[in-house]
């Protein structure tokens, strides 16, 4: 037994038994795969993965959830993603079908349109792990990302339980771009916000949110951290806040490597032209993937968008988009 075998020997020497694999007969429909029951994948260690597209702390774990599926699917290995969305567009599953092409995910997808998987694992968490034994018990969680090395060795328990004996017990090498880069933690101070009025905080324009109607809003003269204000005519709504007219801006104050905004086109097919700032002034070097270094950008579907990366040092920093078009919904801001 060499050391990593002691140590997965070890670590998680008696893994206990949460509960009986749930059901997945919830799901409204399967991509990459015909309808999977418990019964079908009994004999299979199964790692099923909650998330929903548009999840930064779900798409900073895919690149292990990739890996994991490629290098243990020979091995009696199967992953599951359950697709439970949080917006209402989410629900559109032309819209995951796409996500899922070009985040290249290529395993099982169950949607999850009713929350019926969900419900049934009693899963309360975007991204949460559930490992299935080959006798489908779980038999163990993980919620939130990170745990990364934690994670495989169990999946490497469960499938030596199983009767495999070969398993290659290094640890999967990954190499994440874009917003699937894990987050710079030591100089994140802003947290995720909504900005539709059900979940929003900080809102710092002119006078009360106007629910669901049109109204010229008005960006003061200083933002303190985390507050952010808008410009021009937007109306907001429970999830989103919508533009009206050509030339609204947000502003958003905050401090972290990274910010995104999930947002999209109200009309499907159509194309919102952007500009992006920080403290006034083009990005250069701090643009994220979906901005050029002018800060040129354009919205053509409903997902999240990378708009700033910052090389460094990270400071307190105002951000600014001006929508050069009217017809786009934005619907949350988070940070990396």
């Amino acid at each position: 037994m060499n050391v990593r075998q002691l140590l997965l020997a070890t670590t998680h020497p008696r893994l206990p038994v949460e509960g009986a694999f749930p059901s997945l007969e919830g799901a409204t429909g399967w991509l990459n795969s015909s309808p999977l029951t418990a019964a079908d994948l009994h004999g299979k260690v199964v790692l099923v993965s909650f998330w929903t597209y548009t999840c930064i702390n779900w798409l900073r774990s895919l690149p292990y959830l990739r890996a994991w599926a490629a290098k243990y699917k020979d091995h009696g290995l199967v992953v599951i993603g359950v697709h439970t969305p949080e917006f209402a567009f989410e629900k559109d599953v032309d819209n995951v079908r796409r996500a899922a092409k070009d985040m290249g995910v290529e395993y099982p997808i169950a949607i999850d349109n009713d929350y019926a998987v969900w419900n049934a694992f009693d899963n309360m968490y975007w991204p949460a792990l559930y490992f299935v034994d080959a006798q489908g018990n779980i038999r163990h969680h993980q919620f939130g990302e990170g745990e990364y090395e934690e994670s495989e060795m169990i999946i490497q328990q469960l499938l030596t339980s199983a009767g495999n004996s070969h398993l290659d017990l290094d640890f999967v090498s990954v190499h994440a771009t874009g917003a699937e880069v894990a987050a710079d933690w030591g100089h994140l101070r802003s947290p995720e916000n909504y900005v539709g009025y059900d979940r929003t905080e900080n809102f710092a324009s002119n006078g009360p949110i106007r629910l669901n109607e049109p109204y010229i809003y008005e960006i003061p003269a200083r933002l303190m951290l985390n507050h952010w204000a808008l410009s021009g005519e937007w109306a907001i709504g429970r999830q989103a806040i919508v533009l009206n007219q050509a030339g609204g801006r947000i502003v958003y104050r905050f401090h972290a490597r990274d910010l995104h905004l999930v947002m999209g086109p109200t009309v499907k097919g159509t194309t919102v032209r952007f500009r992006v700032f920080l403290e006034g002034q083009a990005p250069g070097a701090a643009h994220g993937v979906d901005v050029d270094d002018q800060g040129n950008g354009s919205v053509t579907e409903q997902r999240l968008y990378q708009l700033i990366r910052q090389p460094g040092p990270i400071t307190d920093q105002q951000f600014e988009i001006e929508f050069l078009d009217a017809g786009v919904e934005a619907l949350a801001f988070t940070f990396g």
